[in-house]
C-alpha cells in the first residue's frame, strides 16, 4: 500500500518543474531546484493540512527554496555553464509557424520582469486562482491582479496585438 501523501507528491512533479524552469530558466537548475522542494515536502509533511490544495503548498516551497538559491547566489556571484549560453543564430527556416509562435512567446514571456513572469505562468499555465497565487508569493490579491494586468498587456505589445 503507498503513502497518499507521497502519490500526491509524485503527482504535481510536472507541476513543480514547469514552475522550478519558469523561474529558473535553466534544466539542471530547476531539476535541482524541484528535488530540493522534494526533500522539503517530505520533512515538513506534518505541517500540511489535508484539507488544503497540496499543489499551492508545494509551490511555496518551491518559491522559498528558490529565494534561498538567489541569496546564496549573490554572495556567490552567478555561474554560467559554458553550454547554458544562447545561440547565436537560431535556424527558424524549417519549423512550423505554431513552433514560431510558441518560441516567440516564450522569448516574450522571459522578457518581463520576474514578478510579472511568475504571476502570468502560476495563473495561465498552472491554472491557479488569484488567492493561491497571492498565498503561494506571500503578497495581497490585488497586486496578484495588477501585475497580472501589466504582465498581459506587455506580452501583447511584445507581440503586436495591442492596440495601444
Amino acid at each position: 500500500m503507498t503513502d497518499p501523501f507521497c502519490g500526491l507528491l509524485i503527482e504535481k512533479l510536472p507541476n513543480l518543474r514547469r514552475y522550478a524552469l519558469s523561474l529558473c530558466r535553466s534544466g539542471d537548475q530547476a531539476d535541482d531546484l524541484v528535488q530540493s522542494t522534494v526533500e522539503r515536502a517530505l520533512k515538513a509533511r506534518s505541517s500540511f493540512d489535508p484539507a488544503s490544495k497540496i499543489e499551492a503548498w508545494l509551490f511555496r516551497i518551491l518559491r522559498n527554496a528558490w529565494i534561498d538559491i538567489l541569496r546564496k547566489n549573490k554572495v556567490r556571484g552567478h555561474e554560467l555553464e559554458y553550454d547554458d549560453a544562447p545561440e547565436i543564430a537560431d535556424n527558424v527556416c524549417h519549423q512550423g509557424d505554431a513552433r514560431l509562435m510558441v518560441s516567440s512567446v516564450m522569448a516574450a514571456v522571459e522578457q518581463l520582469p520576474d514578478g510579472q513572469r511568475e504571476v502570468l505562468l502560476l495563473v495561465s499555465v498552472e491554472g491557479l486562482s488569484y488567492a493561491e497565487v497571492a498565498e503561494i508569493l506571500e503578497v495581497p490579491m490585488g497586486t496578484i491582479m495588477s501585475r497580472l494586468c501589466r504582465a498581459r498587456r506587455a506580452l501583447a505589445s511584445k507581440m503586436g496585438l495591442s492596440s495601444e
